[in-house]
């Protein structure tokens, strides 16, 4: 848990890529395996992808499988999301927080926007 600060987000077309970033602080990377969450508007923010504290194992949803790919280099505290073929439904504010988080965590940042054109 700490301070994050998500980057990285943008208007793309349909089929186009970003890398999202998470700059953390605090304790979020010394004690908690992270995810990358999202929530479009009138829906429920929902994690897309976790990776445990090593990097070693990594957990997607099945509606980003095979398109997003989540990363972490704790050396430098940072969290990834690199993004590919990225369709509509993927329009949505992304955010970073420790895997697992709810709605009513304390810690989230302010997210990055995510829009993607048809």
């Amino acid at each position: 848990q700490g301070h994050v600060v998500e980057s990285g987000g943008g208007l793309v077309q349909a089929g186009g890529s970003l890398r999202l970033s998470c700059a953390a602080s605090g304790r979020t990377f010394s004690s908690y395996a992270m995810g990358w969450f999202r929530q479009a508007p009138g829906k429920e923010r929902r994690e897309v992808a976790a990776i445990s504290w090593s990097g070693s194992n990594a957990y997607y949803d099945e509606s980003v499988k095979g398109r997003f790919t989540i990363s972490r280099d704790n050396a430098k505290s940072m969290l990834y999301l690199q993004m590919n073929s990225l369709k509509p439904e993927d329009t949505a504010v992304y955010y970073c927080a420790p895997q697992g988080a709810t709605p009513d965590y304390t810690y989230w940042g302010q997210g990055t926007q995510v829009t993607v054109s048809s």
